[in-house]
């Protein structure tokens, strides 16, 4: 789990990027109810617990470099014993300072007059405007607050900066507390997937399949980090479906994309298998395709290469690998520069990962693909997807769509593979495939 003390390191950090004249505002994310009576299960906004580890909505945290009475200050929903007996205990700002660190600690109710009381003291302002729309009126009421006091002295900020540049690039760094859950997010989505494909027969339908996931998952108190696609014969070639309801038959293959969510960090993996646990020669031919490309990209996940080399390097793969299998026609060469591969494989080789499944951090820097660096983590992620009318393509190949992801972790010394537990070699699944109905 992350330490109190590397989230106060956070805090300090951040505070050191946006300077002594500053105050920083972050709102946690809000609660939604669920069919007019309950809540959903809450999820706290990635900024919010990045720089608090606080899991509770309704809370501001509130950055004051430099203040004599305490740099970092809560405001959250107080102790009430009539609500806590229906929604469960929560911290209080007694907890605030007690369990997670803040220097002060106030009920939500008094935000109004503390933030107009320290906000005209700053000179910038640092909050993510557009993520939260309440939130950002909010903002704007204490602005044109100040400003109708100005005759008063009390003047609002020169500057409103938003946030999300210096924080979110914090965030493209992890610690190694950050890849230790990361990993361990990887290993527990890892084990369900393997209880998939063990469980795995011609005749059982994708929603069964994703209820083993589910199981394995939960068993580990984790959860989803995204809805998981069970796709089976031709809905494999739908990159975002989600119904997961098609009886599987034999002979097809099962792409399932199943993440997990451990203490906030997310794991995000891909694997293309073979429900009768046997591929037919085209399955193979282009199963081995993918992998090759995929495992072309995970070596240039390393220092001194950029970001969009790991996309060129599955790209050239891919394409070579057409060509030979008579699905493209001409020089290879010259077919990857038109991305004459796109009808086919028409999605990026990768994204970052953390606490969001599409993690936050820049591409590019200054118009250039940014280097990558130790501590990034990434996706590697080349498929291919062949759709049964599509015209042009061999007929062997027509309804497969195959994909494999992995999470990769840059260091100095190249590419770590935090799901390297989950067989991608075929001959390996297919040993698992259907090994607890055997």
């Amino acid at each position: 789990m992350i330490s109190n003390a590397e989230y106060a390191r956070r805090r300090k950090k951040l505070m050191r990027r946006i300077g002594p004249d500053a105050m920083a505002l972050i709102p946690s994310a809000p609660s939604r109810v669920q069919s007019r009576d309950v809540h959903w299960p809450y999820r706290q906004d990635s900024d919010f617990l990045y720089l608090t580890g606080f899991p509770e909505p309704e809370a501001v945290a509130m950055l004051l470099p430099g203040h004599p009475d305490g740099e970092f200050v809560m405001f959250c929903k107080p102790r009430n014993p009539a609500f806590e007996q229906w929604e469960g205990a929560i911290a209080g700002p007694e907890g605030a300072c007690d369990h997670y660190g803040a220097d002060a600690a106030y009920p939500i109710e008094k935000l109004d007059d503390m933030v107009l009381t320290l906000l005209r003291e700053r000179q910038t302002l640092c909050y993510a405007l557009g993520q939260d729309g309440e939130f950002d009126g909010q903002v704007a009421r204490w602005i044109d607050q100040l400003r109708l006091r100005s005759r008063a002295g009390h003047n609002p900020p020169e500057e409103c900066r938003l946030l999300d540049r210096d924080l979110h690039e914090m965030r493209l760094f992890k610690s190694r507390s950050e890849i230790a859950l990361m990993r361990k997010a990887s290993a527990i989505v890892t084990d369900a997937h393997c209880r998939a494909m063990a469980t795995a027969r011609p005749g059982r339908y994708e929603y069964e399949l994703e209820a083993e996931l589910l199981y394995e998952t939960q068993r580990h108190d984790m959860r989803f980090a995204y809805s998981s696609i069970v796709a089976s014969g031709h809905n494999a070639c739908t990159l975002h479906y989600s119904e997961n309801s098609r009886r599987t038959e034999e002979g097809d293959l099962v792409l399932i994309d199943s993440g997990g969510m451990f203490a906030g960090y997310a794991s995000d993996i891909t694997r293309t298998w073979p429900v009768s646990g046997q591929f037919t020669p085209a399955q193979r031919e282009i199963y081995e395709l993918v992998l090759e490309a995929q495992q072309a990209a995970i070596r240039r996940c390393a220092p001194g290469n950029t970001w969009d080399d790991l996309h060129r390097a599955a790209t050239r793969v891919l394409t070579r690998g057409l060509v030979h299998l008579g699905v493209l026609k001409g020089r290879w060469q010259t077919l990857w520069k038109e991305e004459a591969y796109k009808p086919f494989f028409m999605h990026g080789t990768s994204h970052w990962l953390g606490m969001d499944v599409h993690d936050v951090g820049e591409y590019r820097i200054n118009g250039k693909w940014r280097m990558l660096e130790p501590g990034m983590v990434t996706t590697v992620e080349p498929g291919l997807y062949f759709m049964p009318g599509l015209r042009g393509v061999p007929k062997r190949f027509r309804g497969i769509g195959i994909r494999i992801e992995d999470d990769v972790a840059v260091t100095r010394s190249g590419p770590d593979v935090l799901s390297a537990g989950l067989p991608a070699d075929p001959d390996e699944i297919c040993r698992l495939v259907g090994a607890a109905t055997r």
